[in-house]
């Protein structure tokens, strides 16, 4: 039964990846995932990932499975029934009612009625089938170009093979760990299509709500398996992704396929979001670095901060202005696109995980000691 909840306190922390790439028994895993997150009062003071608004719902997601919604702006909140108990990293709400939210252990879950109940879609073992799947079906049609190539090819071509079951082997002896790598990202276009991203190069799509699920990682260049941390799509129609090193893919054909975009920063990038112009994106990340690109990332400025926090998430404000939200209680504001930004800090210097504006002057931020409305520049209301 759902938990009726007072707003609390506010914070968040993100420590990069070091926060959710967990190695668990693989027992400990399943009886998370096989576990319904507990009912609680406290689920507003514990650690938030995410925030996002389902029409005009806001719904947030943390640590042990807690998912809680709010109708009047974040004043009181609702916990939802949830079927794990696996820490949940982000979530994205393609219409007002039909949400997905990601986790560890390779969970995704799904909600039809604004987040108030929640069914697991998918998990890390049915996603490590997939992905060595997808991966012996490329290894079949590159024996068969072997087979097929000219002389002077088959030396690379044999060479890829080689790493490729080098791979499989690889990802084979993991599945018998169990499920343990998280997802960090997900985004739907709509009720049908969606990808969800994570830990060591993970990306699959869906096209039926996600009922089944595609490894996608073939269609998206990342041979060193790096972490993808954050997807979204800016004005225009580009989708991003941004992870670490320095890593920013962009579509241009709805996930179709991804182009390699050159970073000026080779550190992790943890957000991505668009400026509310058409083809700008703002991707930002570890030392609070922040790049700007008016051309869908094929260049890039660097935006000059006097903040050297981690930058998790951002927003953009009814009015245009631009949040980003990070460690040590971090709040970025900027007032001319993402060009420059002024840097807050909050008293509690608990880091922010994420941010939504309720009205101009209002934020409800979510982070590490739960949820509390904030003024533009992140003091308590």
């Amino acid at each position: 039964m759902a938990t009726r909840l007072t707003r609390k306190s506010i914070g968040a922390v993100c420590l990069g990846l070091s926060l959710v790439i967990t190695a668990p028994s693989a027992v400990a895993v399943s009886d998370l995932l096989e576990t319904p997150a507990r009912d609680t009062q406290l689920a507003t003071e514990y650690l938030l990932n995410d925030i996002a608004q389902a029409g005009e719902r806001m719904v947030a997601v943390g640590e042990r499975g807690h998912i809680i919604y709010s109708d009047d702006d974040g004043k009181t909140w609702i916990q939802a029934e949830v079927p794990v108990s696996v820490t949940l990293t982000a979530l994205h709400f393609a219409t007002p009612t039909h949400g997905w939210a990601v986790g560890h252990s390779g969970a995704v879950l799904h909600s039809s009625d604004g987040g108030e109940t929640w069914s697991l879609q998918l998990d890390g073992i049915r996603a490590f089938e997939l992905a060595i799947e997808a991966k012996e079906e490329r290894v079949a049609e590159l024996e068969a170009e072997i087979e097929q190539a000219p002389e002077e090819q088959v030396g690379d071509l044999e060479w890829a093979l080689d790493d490729l079951l080098f791979t499989l082997e690889n990802m084979r002896a993991d599945l018998e760990i169990g499920p343990v790598n998280p997802f960090l990202a997900v985004w739907f276009e709509n009720e049908s299509h969606g990808f969800v991203v994570g830990a060591y190069g993970m990306i699959f799509r869906t096209t039926d709500g996600g009922e089944s699920w595609r490894d996608w990682s073939g269609e998206l260049a990342n041979p060193t398996g790096f972490h993808l941390n954050a997807i979204d799509r800016v004005k225009g129609g580009g989708l991003v992704i941004a992870g670490e090193a320095g890593l920013i893919r962009v579509s241009t054909d709805n996930g179709e396929t991804w182009e390699e975009r050159e970073s000026p920063y080779d550190g992790s990038f943890f957000g991505v979001m668009g400026t509310g112009d058409v083809n700008e994106i703002l991707v930002f990340g570890l030392r609070g670095n922040i790049l700007f690109s008016e051309d869908l990332g094929r260049s890039w400025d660097t935006v000059p901060t006097d903040s050297t926090a981690t930058l998790n998430e951002g927003a953009v404000t009814p009015g245009g202005r631009i949040i980003l939200v990070g460690n040590g209680g971090a709040v970025l504001e900027s007032t001319d696109g993402g060009e420059t930004f002024k840097s807050y800090f909050r008293e509690d210097r608990e880091g922010v995980m994420a941010v939504v504006p309720v009205v101009e002057n209002r934020l409800i931020l979510v982070g590490e000691q739960g949820v509390n409305a904030a003024d533009a520049a992140g003091k308590n209301l």
